[in-house]
This record gives C-alpha cells, structure tokens and sequence, in this order.
C-alpha cells in the first residue's frame, strides 16, 4: 500500500520537467508570432498554431498546479510554483490574444516595428528558457540567473522604444486619411507589447524566488 502511494506521489525533479516544458511552448508560441508578422506563414496559419501552442501550455500548467497539490515537499514555495507557472501561462495568453486581435479586425500587413517586435518577443521568450531550466539549482545559478532577469529587463525597455515608435510612424500613416488603421494598428501594438510585459513579470517573479533563497 505503500509503495503504491509512493508511485502515485510526483517527484520534485518532475517540477523542473514541467517547468522547461511549460517555457518550451512560449518559444513555439512566440516563433508562430514572429513567423506570422514576418509573414514567413500565413496569417490563418501563424494564429492556429498559437492557439495550438497555448493549449498545450494550460495542459502542462494544470498537471504542475495538480503536482504542487499531491507533493508533501516542493523544491521551493508553493505560492511561488503556483505563481511562476501561472506568469507563464500569461505570457503565452496574452500571445493568443494578439493572435484573436490580428483575426478580430482582419489585419493582413504588418508595420515594420510590428515585425521587429516579433523578433524581441522571440528572444525574450528565449532568456526565459534558459532561466527556468536553471531553477533546479539556485544557489548555483543565482548569478546567472540574476543577469538573465537584467537582460529580459533590457528587452522590455528596447521593446518600449519600438512599441513608441511604431506608434508615432502609424500616426503620421494614417493622420489624413481616416482613424480606422490607426486605431487597429495601436491595438495590435499593445497586444505585442504586453507579451514582452508578460515575460518580464516572470523575470521578475525568477528574481524574487532567488533572493528568497539566498
């Protein structure tokens, strides 16, 4: 009886597996983004494969959240398990809405600064890889770590300044001849600007952790 409780209870390691799984899906998101702006696949194709990828990412967050529940000792904080694996299915929510967005008001062209934001989603969604698949050694990993978190930092600033001006281009676009493309191009600049967001509140979240463990 007991060994069958044993095998029923999850690891500790199998957290880092669901984590590195989890932070795999926001890559393939975000490569599905950046194809789609790029226009490397069409755009009916680059918003299912989002869908599909954001799926995948609410099934892995659902068995991490039931292992957090069946686990006795978690290798860190509970609330912080829950909280980093919920960070991270926020990144690649707010991916699926860009996609809907892009769906929802017919985009078929893309701004420069859009695309290029495409490109810093894809590395920020790369540092987080590399940050979560070092969370299974901390106290070794902190310096790391800590510079990997002030690296997603400089991308969400370098985004800031291409959201600020794709913005301004799009105004000067569109300031004679009707409010629409404006008001559909500002929209999906928020969208891509509040993926980079979602990932620097999981750097932000992978600091906090390490400090915590210190």
């Amino acid at each position: 009886m007991l060994r069958w409780f044993q095998a029923m209870m999850p690891r500790e390691d199998r957290f880092f597996v669901l984590f590195d799984k989890h932070a795999a899906t926001l890559r393939l998101g975000a490569a599905a983004l950046d194809e789609l702006l790029a226009g490397r696949v069409s755009i009916a194709e680059g918003c299912r494969r989002i869908v599909m990828h954001e799926n995948e990412a609410d099934a892995i967050a659902r068995e991490m959240l039931v292992a957090v529940r069946r686990t006795f000792i978690t290798p860190f904080d509970r609330g912080d398990i829950k909280e980093l694996v919920n960070l991270l299915d926020d990144s690649i929510d707010q991916m699926q809405k860009t996609a809907k967005a892009i769906t929802l008001f017919e985009v078929e062209t893309f701004e420069p600064q859009m695309k290029e934001l495409g490109g810093i989603i894809v590395q920020a969604a790369e540092k987080v890889i590399e940050a979560v698949g070092l969370l299974g050694s901390l106290r070794d990993n902190a310096t790391r770590l800590n510079a990997i978190v002030e690296e997603i930092t400089a991308i969400e600033e370098h985004s800031d300044n291409i959201h600020e001006s794709g913005i301004r281009s799009l105004f000067h676009k569109h300031r004679n001849n009707g409010a629409m493309g404006y008001i559909v191009g500002a929209e999906i600049y928020d969208h891509l600007e509040k993926v980079v967001d979602r990932f620097e509140d999981v750097a932000n979240k992978v600091s906090a952790i390490v400090i915590e463990h210190m």
